[in-house]
């Protein structure tokens, strides 16, 4: 085929949605209500992309939504209120949550060490179980102890003074 003829063929699948188009405006401006009509409007489709041929050069595709999403130069200004910066559009349920990396309590009266599922209750009421295979014997009263974040979303139990820490899942 020929470049001019599928400029030509270009321009009429062009104009036949254009005429269609055309059909749909001249039939919302027919409704008088306000709200009836600006629907009607916003009911319109609107070609995905649009087709301009220049002559000499081969047809370009350029999306008519483009200047809307493209990407601004960072502005300083602070955003309306309701609008968001463009920086962050996308991210609103991205922000990580304030965690704690540790907590630090006491095992109340004596202690005399654990086993696997061994359940551990602190001071603060919370019940925390061993998950690993590991054992010790330990004679302790009140031993302080933290429980710390690990990797992986793994929880380990520090005692104070002791180089035990077995990993453990909290139950309560």
């Amino acid at each position: 085929m020929k470049t001019s003829t599928k400029a030509l063929i270009l321009l009429l699948a062009i104009s036949g949605s254009a005429l269609a188009n055309d059909a749909g405006i001249l039939r919302c401006r027919g409704i008088a209500e306000a709200s009836a009509r600006l629907a009607c409007y916003d009911a319109l489709a609107v070609p995905a992309t649009e087709v301009r041929a220049v002559p000499g050069k081969p047809a370009q595709q350029t999306d008519p939504r483009a200047a809307q999403t493209a990407p601004s130069a960072p502005s300083s200004a602070p955003a309306a209120p309701g609008q968001q910066k463009t920086d962050q559009f996308g991210l609103e349920n991205r922000t990580s949550p304030v965690v704690a990396d540790a907590i630090e309590s006491y095992i109340p009266g004596r202690f005399e060490g654990w086993g696997a599922k061994s359940l551990i209750k602190l001071a603060n009421g919370q019940v925390w179980q061993v998950t690993d295979d590991t054992s010790r014997y330990l004679t302790l009263n009140d031993p302080k102890v933290k429980i710390r974040r690990g990797a992986l979303g793994a929880f380990y139990l520090e005692f104070e003074k002791v180089n035990y820490s077995p990993r453990v899942k909290r139950v309560q």
